[in-house]
């Protein structure tokens, strides 16, 4: 695999992540909306690693050709109109159809650099099958990634050492002064 591919992976791991983020965003539209911006953005990144011109208005409109129909995602947004519990299952349903379909979009766009096109002889039409057979990936990998998320984050709530390297960093940022670092690291210490 060359460095542009492993980097081109990396940019829509990175951007599953967002959309997923996003995709738990409470209110109708503006959910899909920021999934969107995130897609757009992984599309300007994939261009400018294969060194291709980009183009907002052809990158949303290969989105919208390439994931359809939003039906699902409507279905999602329907769900979150029910008060309470319709907001949890509907932004957890949008998260993971966020996810999947930010991956198959990202995965396309390699394949299609990858074989020398660019972003101004792309058919959408001659991608819709790879485009389901991503997405479909895309959901386990979704999965994955929460799932790595989610292990990271309870290692590093039980580990002292990670809390106290998160401080430090911090600390490093500026975020946070020394005294604070200090008073900070003594009660992770004092609670280990």
């Amino acid at each position: 695999m060359t460095e542009q591919k492993q980097k081109a992976e990396r940019i829509v791991k990175l951007h599953v992540l967002w959309s997923m983020g996003a995709g738990l965003v409470p209110i109708p539209i503006a959910d899909m909306l920021a999934v969107t911006g995130v897609q757009i953005d992984m599309l300007r990144q994939l261009s400018a690693t294969y060194g291709h011109n980009f183009s907002e208005s052809a990158g949303k409109s290969f989105i919208s050709a390439l994931s359809g129909t939003y039906l699902a995602r409507l279905g999602a947004q329907a769900i979150k109109a029910i008060p309470g519990v319709g907001s949890i299952i509907g932004g957890v349903s949008m998260a993971a159809l966020s996810g999947a379909s930010t991956y198959a979009i990202g995965m396309v766009f390699i394949q299609h650099f990858e074989s020398g096109g660019d972003l101004f002889n792309f058919k959408p039409e001659s991608f819709k099958q790879f485009y389901k057979e991503q997405f479909e990936k895309g959901k386990k990998v979704a999965s994955d990634i929460k799932k790595e998320e989610s292990t990271t984050q309870n290692k590093s709530e039980k580990d002292p050492v990670a809390k106290i390297k998160e401080l430090n960093d911090l600390r490093e940022r500026g975020i946070i002064s020394d005294e604070e670092f200090q008073r900070m690291k003594e009660k992770i210490l004092q609670n280990a």
